[in-house]
């Protein structure tokens, strides 16, 4: 594995800033076979590529058997692709650059690059990987750059998330059925948290309560904490959809198998007070946040692991990556929230001084009227939240859609595991096949 420093241009589109910067990837080639042998590239996404890398156990898996390369880019403004240094999240001017299409004009970029300068590698059919949001980006690369790739595998990428492709409230659904799935009582007991937790803080004693009783490493002080309580919790029953595996696993954070069978079995009884609703609640989180037992109190300020890149995803989201969401209480087990574009604009302004533009994502990369491309397969799980916008029926015969029933988040680009579910062995099978075909095709052309 050889980590390796490619010098691409910060503006690909336009001509008066000529500044570049230094785009880390990495590259494995001790199963590429020389002559013209395939590159699987896995299109980097919002954080450090080593642990994306980490995680895609699935392209090591497949090397061997296409002989092929392995090339992990990492995304501009992520792990150690900074184009300004320290100073690229100092502004809106100098996060002007953070767009997905900059980054597919790198990748773009990189893979001539690669062609050209490795021997052998000339003719080299180059197939783009990539799960959640570089997923999308896989998927977008074939579309925006057939002559560069040959194909894309697109795993739990929610490409129709946008606009009103898809209903704003699927999402919420999903991970409320994960848990009503895994445990009489539990989305209920969960549905049921919210109005405890605003009774108890309507109170400074209830206040404190919440904050000893959730082991809060900076207590309560007044209803604006509450809310980031209540939202830390959202957040925390969200991830836990994402990443319900079958096995233990270490991706957001360190987990049991099934964790959300796990999690539902402190959540048996939606009936309780308020207090010993609470009381089960937090030990429910605590095998979340708190799995190997080292945590001395629990910090509402972290929910996921570190390698993610919070912050510039968060830019993405006020600019051109703009997913609607909402929830109703009843189809869901969240307190009810209406999507509202107009707090969004006005929160981006106040952080950034930029303003989102929510329907281009659809102009660009055009949302579901997709049928004139082709060779891309859509994976999605049916666990995963994030299905609520991917593609889950084939659109012609070359893009495909492969569902996995049993699947959390991209749980088909993991490694191989002994306790994988029948349905994701399938999956893998599906796409290697799909991706022998798009080979064979390519080095026909030439």
């Amino acid at each position: 594995m050889e980590v390796k420093i490619g010098k691409l241009q910060i503006d690909h589109f336009g001509f008066d800033e000529n500044l570049t910067f230094q785009q880390r990837y990495l590259v494995a080639d001790q199963h590429w076979k020389k002559d013209n042998g395939p590159i699987l590239f896995y299109t980097g996404n919002e954080g450090d590529i080593t642990w994306f890398c980490n995680n895609t156990g699935f392209m090591w898996d497949v090397a061997e058997e296409l002989n092929a390369m392995l090339v992990f880019a990492e995304h501009r403004y992520y792990g150690e692709s900074l184009p300004f240094g320290n100073e690229s999240f100092s502004d809106s001017k100098h996060l002007n650059y953070l767009t997905s299409e900059q980054a597919l004009a790198d990748f773009a970029v990189l893979v001539e690059y690669l062609k050209t300068t490795i021997a052998g590698a000339r003719y080299s059919p180059v197939i783009a990987i990539g799960g959640s949001y570089g997923g999308m980006l896989a998927a977008w690369f074939r579309m925006k750059y057939p002559h560069v790739v040959a194909g894309a595998l697109a795993a739990s990428a929610p490409i129709w998330q946008f606009g009103d492709l898809v209903p704003c409230g699927t999402y919420f659904s999903i991970v409320t059925n994960d848990f009503k799935k895994s445990g009489t009582g539990c989305s209920e007991s969960i549905r049921n948290s919210w109005n405890a937790i605003n009774r108890l803080s309507s109170t400074d004693a209830g206040l404190q309560w919440l904050s000893s009783t959730f082991h809060l490493c900076s207590p309560l002080k007044n209803l604006q904490d509450a809310a980031i309580l209540k939202s830390w919790l959202s957040e925390t029953w969200v991830n836990l959809a994402m990443v319900n595996y079958p096995y233990k696993a270490d991706f957001l954070q360190p987990l049991p198998a099934w964790p959300i069978q796990e999690v539902c079995k402190f959540l048996k009884d939606p009936s309780l007070s308020d207090k010993l609703l609470l009381q089960n609640v937090f030990q429910a989180v605590n095998l979340y946040y708190n799995y190997s037992g080292e945590a001395s109190c629990l910090d509402m300020s972290e929910t996921a692991t570190k390698n993610l890149g919070q912050l510039g995803w968060y830019y993405q989201a006020c600019t051109e990556m703009v997913m609607p969401m909402c929830t109703d209480g009843v189809n869901d087990m969240f307190e009810p929230q209406k999507w509202d574009f107009d707090a969004l604009s006005e929160e981006c302004y106040r952080l950034w001084g930029v303003r989102p533009r929510p329907s281009w994502i659809l102009s660009m990369y055009g949302g579901k009227n997709i049928s004139s491309h082709s060779n891309i397969v859509f994976s999605n799980g049916g666990l995963d939240p994030w299905s609520a916008g991917g593609v889950t029926q084939n659109i012609t015969d070359s893009l495909v859609s492969i569902m996995i029933p049993d699947g959390a988040h991209h749980l088909d680009l993991r490694s191989r595991n002994p306790l994988d579910p029948k349905s994701v062995q399938q999956a893998r099978a599906l796409e290697i096949c799909y991706m022998k075909q798009w080979i064979e095709k390519a080095r026909h052309s030439h």
